[in-house]
């Protein structure tokens, strides 16, 4: 590579890292499910994840084993399920097309756009203190990121803002699906703490964060207006454009304390 100055025009010949893009075709009893775009680490952390946010599992104990295994052109992803929930997948397979977890391909109308069972949020109480501790801790973690550049992060933080767990990908949804897994098999209680994204907050995020379970989930960008209406509609606090002095609270305000 070579780095050219503006001034100068001269080019200096150097090296950097770069994260790895893959594609990695998760598969469910044999059938292919998906192909996804994703930065080939924590795969068994996705798994879990992506089989929880997609609606294929509402638990680990759902999931008897995963396997990565190398296939032309990319990874496989086998994920072994319990007999009565694979049955049940197969009945209502949905096809997801070389997506990098941005989207909702496969759908054939509006009214199947993804939403997560309603169901009480936990009863979390967040302070700014702790939200700016898990920022600061975040930034500090991300070791991928400061390699490259070029990776989201997802977090999951205690409720004194100490962090638990921290996924990085190329693709925001996909950090997500890892720090999900991760939690699901750790057996992570949700009521125990908040999430940490630093990306910009979609209502796939949301969906994704009420899927699991969680109370607060806060954003290093700005959510969409649809994030908004999802978060408002699971009883969620979406705090967003959270920066080192100020964060946004833009639903479930009453979570915040001193």
């Amino acid at each position: 590579m070579t780095v050219v100055d503006y001034e100068t025009g001269r080019g200096v010949e150097g090296t950097r890292a770069l994260a790895v893009e893959a594609p990695v075709n998760v598969v469910y009893g044999s059938v292919p499910h998906a192909v996804m775009m994703t930065t080939p680490g924590d795969l068994e952390d996705f798994a879990y994840g992506f089989s929880l946010t997609e609606g294929i599992v509402d638990s680990a104990a759902e999931i008897r084993s995963v396997a990565v295994e190398a296939a032309p052109g990319g990874l496989r992803l086998l994920v072994d399920l319990v007999p009565g929930r694979l049955r049940e997948h197969l009945a209502r397979k949905r096809a997801i097309s070389g997506r990098t977890g941005c989207g909702v391909c496969g759908i054939e109308d509006l009214a199947s756009l993804p939403m997560a069972g309603l169901r009480a949020a936990p009863d979390l109480r967040l302070s700014a203190k702790a939200v700016a501790a898990a920022l600061g801790a975040l930034e500090r973690a991300q070791t991928l990121g400061a390699e490259t550049r070029a990776v989201h992060a997802a977090a999951w933080a205690a409720a004194d803002g100490t962090l638990v767990a921290v996924r990085e990908d190329v693709g925001r949804h996909n950090a997500l699906d890892k720090l999900i897994g991760a939690l699901m098999r750790a057996g992570t209680d949700p009521a125990s703490g908040f999430l940490v994204i630093t990306s910009r907050c979609s209502f796939e995020m949301v969906e994704k964060a009420a899927r699991l379970g969680a109370g607060a989930i806060v954003a290093i960008s700005a959510p969409t207006s649809l994030a908004l209406e999802r978060a408002a509609t699971h009883g969620l606090t979406l705090c967003a454009i959270a920066r080192a002095d100020t964060l946004t609270v833009f639903t479930g305000g009453e979570r915040l304390v001193a």
